[in-house]
């Protein structure tokens, strides 16, 4: 395998998720250290002091001059020159981690006012940034997300303008400085993916020029934390391209939703909200077909029940996957009506829709994965698994429980050590048999979901090592 070309080798270190297996890779060779090292560097979010510290050994003498012309020691972790131009590895550049580790690097060398260690990160920041626009030949993805409310604006040197041409993906506050929006716009005319974060104070003329520009956007992500921004917001929503095939709403909303309607390509749509009164305009939603439409979510609230059924009418055919958190009985039967090629759902079922339950694999043959709040009003754990096992089709392969929040403190009956034996006797003696992958979602306040039991995760182990359960997982989001 040492043999192996460079670019087989490439392939292979890119889906090693293991650090440690990573690391061992570069004690193989020459060869397998120049490739495998690039992983470690290639994404700045996962930066440590450690990294920061030899960046700065890395920097260029201009720069350490004026390092040192503000009183900013360097410290270098070696006496030897860098083996590896590191700076030119990295693929994902993260401006508010290289800060903060940054600010813990000078905190460690030295003892100074916060203000004075406020601007000397600054300063280093700048530089560690100038040298990245110089080293990097293409980066792919820019995090601007401020700490400390301030970004350096590196994007003003000369080189940047060869270091982000071909940036896909961007991620960034609204209160940052508009002169960086707008260097950005100059520059970046094919980003696919835009995250943006609205924050108070909130600028938009450089970041409605950065979306005018745009050619290739498929995703929009906007995450709302002011419920009061929506005259400000409007301007830049109408100057998103149609070319849009995935757009991702969170938390607050007092947009007319209407705007969606001119994305006729959509493939995925998510209005995670917090309230009803956000879905504004969604009827007008309702009546619109997106013929390539798959995955719909809705994460907290939901739209009115008869408009959402109706848009499902419109919509259903085409989905493959469907989350909705706040459903009732009248929703589900429509889910089984309309969304008859689902291949993932998440919906509750109350204590008296087992029969709804039932409908729902009669009608979705194709659901791969079955996910379902539970406890307190809803069915319990012992009811769903009875259900999945005896009326589900041979597709399914993935059980998803959800613990909410707001049911913790309601009386739940607890899944017995036996029950949950029995369920997976049972998803053995399927044919065609299924390997399973089982999750729960809950967190460690709530005391009688399965995987508290000690006798529970012991049957568990056991069905994993005979080859029933593929995968177990506990989690505390979906």
């Amino acid at each position: 395998m040492s043999q192996l070309p460079t670019d087989c080798l490439n392939d292979i270190f890119e889906y090693l998720d293991d650090r440690f297996t990573l690391y061992s890779c570069i004690l193989v060779s020459r060869i397998w250290c120049e490739i495998s090292v690039k992983f470690f560097w290639n994404n700045s979010n996962n930066y440590s002091i450690s990294n920061i510290s030899i960046l700065v050994a890395c920097l260029p003498n201009e720069s350490k001059e004026i390092l040192c012309e503000n009183g900013i020691p360097i410290l270098s972790p070696t006496t030897k020159l860098p083996i590896f131009n590191y700076a030119s590895f990295c693929k994902v550049l993260s401006i508010n981690n290289i800060q903060r580790k940054t600010e813990e690097l000078l905190k460690n060398q030295q003892t100074i006012s916060h203000q004075i260690l406020y601007n000397n990160t600054n300063i280093v920041t700048q530089e560690i940034c100038k040298m990245f626009m110089k080293q990097i030949p293409s980066l792919k993805k820019l995090v601007l997300l401020p700490y400390e409310d301030t970004i350096p604006n590196f994007i003003l040197n000369l080189e940047a303008k060869d270091c982000l041409k071909n940036l896909s993906e961007l991620r960034c506050d609204s209160n940052i400085s508009p002169e960086i929006f707008y260097q950005l716009s100059q520059m970046c005319h094919n980003i696919s993916l835009l995250h943006l974060h609205w924050y108070y104070p909130y600028f938009t003329d450089g970041l409605t020029d950065l979306i005018s520009v745009q050619r290739n956007l498929k995703h929009f992500v906007m995450t709302q934390d002011d419920c009061n921004i929506g005259n400000t917001s409007l301007s830049l929503i109408t100057k998103l391209p149609n070319t849009l095939i995935k757009l991702n709403l969170y938390n607050y909303n007092n947009l007319s939703l209407s705007f969606i309607t001119k994305f006729s390509n959509l493939q995925e749509l998510e209005l995670s909200f917090e309230y009803y009164e956000d879905f504004t305009d969604f009827e007008k939603l309702s009546y619109v077909s997106f013929l390539q439409l798959q995955i719909l979510r809705f994460q907290y609230s939901r739209p009115n029940i008869e408009l959402l059924m109706r848009f499902l009418e419109n919509n259903g055919k085409n989905l493959k996957e469907f989350y909705v958190c706040e459903s009732d009985n009248l929703l589900n039967l429509a889910i089984s009506k309309f969304c008859t090629n689902l291949r993932k759902l998440f919906t509750r079922f109350k204590n008296d829709e087992l029969e709804t339950f039932k409908i729902i694999f009669k009608s979705c043959l194709y659901l791969k994965s079955i996910g379902i709040c539970c406890g307190g009003r809803f069915l319990n754990e012992k009811e769903i698994l009875e259900a999945i096992v005896k009326y589900s089709h041979e597709n399914i392969s993935e059980v998803v429980i959800l613990h909410q929040s707001y049911v913790y403190h309601l009386q739940t009956e607890k899944l017995s050590p036996k029950e949950l034996e029995s369920f997976f006797k049972n998803w053995a003696n399927r044919v065609p048999q299924t390997l399973l992958t089982l999750v729960i979602v809950t967190n460690r306040f709530f005391k009688q979901s399965l995987d508290k039991n000690e006798k529970n995760m012991k049957i568990i182990k056991k069905y994993i090592e005979l080859g029933v359960i593929k995968d177990f997982k506990v989690r505390n989001s979906y």
